[in-house]
């Protein structure tokens, strides 16, 4: 049952009181509104596009801070819930964006524009300093569990760049070593996002060209809510669970 705010706040005073960097874009992704912390933080990143100002950026198109635009408007097309990323701006900044549509609920849940997050704005230097420790935590060497078959236990942050790294030494060392299972363990990630999931699933897709099976296994019921759906991918629980699968399938030759 809903009840009344038993205060006088406006939509605005409530995005206001967040302490995180807001804009509003319309369905055209255009932008129309930011709240008074993305005001302070936008101010500083103007700059950077040519703009004075963050009230330059008012009726600004989104299209104008991507690369590539039309993946990004895919990317946003197809929204249903929420879309998470890793972002790096101008090779200054980097910064993790959570983009939610505004749906209308006297249409149906049409989507009406999208509310943008700015969260953990960094510089480079801070950036290459993560991208250090992410580097480290990737040089956990490929474990040779079993005939044919090699494990990779995934720790710590799985950002893009660090997903294609993944992509790429898996399907070097499989193609040297004549691999036919890969056991992904993600039971040591603590963060994720759509992105990787994608990276993960053009892993598998790559290794099915090559005649490699791929199986993840330490999914969480926390992590599958963030991860969503795999398409054809094997997942279990465990490593336990997904080494017997292996062996069955290497048993019934």
């Amino acid at each position: 049952m809903n009840r009344p705010i038993p205060i006088d706040i406006s939509g605005t005073d409530a995005l206001n009181s967040i302490g995180e960097n807001i804009i509003i874009a319309d369905k055209d992704y255009t932008i129309t509104w930011m709240n008074t912390t993305a005001v302070k933080s936008m101010t500083a990143i103007a700059p950077l596009f040519g703009l004075n100002s963050a009230e330059d950026m008012i009726g600004m198109n989104m299209d104008k801070f991507h690369k590539h635009p039309q993946n990004q408007r895919r990317i946003m097309d197809d929204l249903k819930n929420g879309h998470r990323a890793r972002i790096n701006i101008k090779d200054r900044l980097a910064a993790d964006i959570v983009i939610t549509p505004i749906t209308s609920t006297k249409h149906s849940g049409q989507v009406e524009g999208f509310m943008v997050m700015l969260m953990d704005v960094t510089s480079k230097a801070e950036e290459e300093k993560k991208r250090e420790t992410v580097i480290r935590e990737l040089s956990v060497p490929i474990l040779h569990i079993w005939d044919k078959t090699i494990a990779l236990p995934l720790k710590g942050e799985l950002d893009y760049d660090r997903g294609e790294m993944v992509v790429s030494t898996v399907l070097e060392e499989c193609v040297a070593k004549r691999t036919e299972y890969v056991m992904i363990s993600l039971s040591g990630i603590n963060r994720f996002d759509d992105s990787i999931r994608q990276n993960l699933q053009k892993l598998y897709d790559c290794l099915k060209l090559i005649g490699v099976e791929c199986i993840i296994v330490g999914i969480t019921p926390e992590l599958a809510l963030s991860i969503g759906e795999f398409e054809n991918v094997l997942t279990f629980s465990d490593s336990s669970t997904g080494l017997k699968y292996i062996m069955a399938k290497e048993s019934s030759k």
